[in-house]
């Protein structure tokens, strides 16, 4: 791998099944990477976001974070990241001469900006739910290569994150939002398919187009179909994990799940010596923001330090690792460790937040019980119910035609599920339930 390649700006698109290049024209206003970012941002995935659980479902308070909100910061910090980096490679002459340091922050930050895009309702708890429901109704999939009942029956909101922006929005199956090759690159942390893997980030729908980024990104292979990461999807980890360590807590104070004390004590290793600057901060809810913001810094600063510690490894494609974090100074991984531990024992365990999680099973669920066995009975050929005819409406946006495989199906039915938001998925399963009818 070098930056010549992994900074390639081509971008894919489909025409009657086969695989064509386009290369976005230059344009003094906006880089390739800001014309990613525009079609991330005005995307209808994107704004859907706005709906979706981060980690508290249905939260009373204004000030909770949702999938948009987390997603926006993800993408702050990930540019601070792409640009430290991204100064550090053109100091070492190591980007192509059409490439500027600011453009690897803005490259790192379209990632972040997509990369919750494929969540689906009720954050993790609704990727086991629709995990859960088919692996329960197998039934429905034994025609299916062994490839494909993996997809299915492990959904994965990284996959379908990179399924939304190469396959279903703006130019559907017709390479989607056409991002570029370097942004699709990046927004891979599991560049391999699903079979064995309880994480990873392509679908089989998606193997095909993804071999040719991988080509023209000159992605180091692991294997068959299996990649080594593009090293800038590090960063966009790295973000994604400060960011969901450290602001879920302050969700948490808000909440009053837990107290400003326990937030403070999690920050102070990573704070160091300028813990006390902050004790002087009256307002308690300014003094969180300060020293979170502090300490979201500090993280910063330490990981693009590292990156270039290790920048060799992850060159070659060698970085034996599971993150960048894990290579960081006590102070960081002890402050996110401690983050993570507490979030586990007093916030993803708190009654209210269990209740509304075991009830999206329910909600989910009733969903699938109505559309996948119409969806099975057209593609099989059988006799079509009325209640199939009416099930199928539901995917009107996408139908399904006499063309679709099976898989085709239920990648469909996975696409409409998924895209659901909160408000939306539990006032279906309402609707669908008759409750209220009269």
């Amino acid at each position: 791998m070098n930056w010549q390649s992994l900074l390639c700006v081509d971008r894919l698109w489909i025409e009657n099944g086969e695989i064509r290049k386009m290369r976005g024209e230059h344009s003094p206003i906006r880089s390739q990477f800001h014309t990613d970012y525009d079609r991330v941002v005005f995307s209808s995935s994107f704004r859907k976001l706005g709906r979706k659980t981060q980690v508290h479902p249905f939260a009373k308070s204004d000030h909770t974070h949702n999938r948009l909100t987390h997603s926006v910061e993800v993408a702050s910090v990930g540019r601070s990241l792409g640009n430290s980096v991204g100064q550090g490679l053109a100091r070492r002459r190591l980007l192509p001469p059409h490439i500027s340091s600011y453009d690897i922050g803005t490259l790192v930050q379209v990632a972040c900006l997509a990369h919750d895009l494929g969540n689906p309702p009720f954050g993790h708890t609704g990727e086991d739910a629709l995990r859960e429901w088919f692996r329960q109704n197998n039934e429905y999939l034994q025609s299916l290569s062994k490839a494909e009942q993996a997809d299915i029956t492990t959904y994965e909101g990284n996959a379908h994150s990179l399924r939304i922006v190469t396959t279903t929005e703006m130019y559907a199956h017709a390479g989607g939002m056409r991002l570029t090759c370097a942004s699709l690159g990046t927004l891979m942390k599991y560049p391999w398919g699903s079979v064995g893997q309880t994480k990873f980030n392509i679908y089989q729908s998606e193997m095909h187009i993804m071999r040719q980024v991988a080509d023209r990104l000159t992605l180091a292979t692991h294997g068959a179909d299996t990649w080594a990461r593009h090293p800038l999807s590090y960063l966009m980890e790295s973000a994604d994990d400060i960011c969901y360590a450290l602001l879920d807590l302050e969700d948490a104070v808000e909440l009053d799940l837990i107290g400003f004390d326990d937030f403070a004590k999690v920050v102070k290793p990573l704070l160091g010596a300028d813990f006390d600057d902050y004790q002087n901060i009256k307002d308690k809810k300014q003094r969180i923001g300060a020293m979170r913001g502090r300490a979201i810094g500090k993280a910063v600063d330490e990981v693009a330090r590292r990156f270039f510690d290790y920048h060799d490894e992850l060159l070659s494609g060698d970085f034996i690792h599971k993150d960048l974090l894990v290579v960081c100074d006590d102070a960081v991984n002890e402050t996110l460790k401690n983050a993570k531990n507490l979030a586990k024992n007093q916030i993803f365990n708190h009654h209210s937040k269990l209740i509304t999680e075991i009830a999206s099973f329910g909600c989910l669920g009733q969903i699938l019980d109505l559309i996948v066995p119409a969806i099975h009975a057209k593609l099989t050929h059988k006799p079509l119910t009325a209640k199939h005819r009416l099930a199928l409406e539901l995917l009107k946006d996408s139908p399904i035609t006499d063309t679709d495989s099976l898989y085709d199906g239920y990648m469909k039915v996975l696409d409409f599920v998924g895209g659901l938001t909160d408000n939306s998925a539990g006032r279906l399963a309402r609707e669908l339930s008759g409750v209220g009818l009269g």
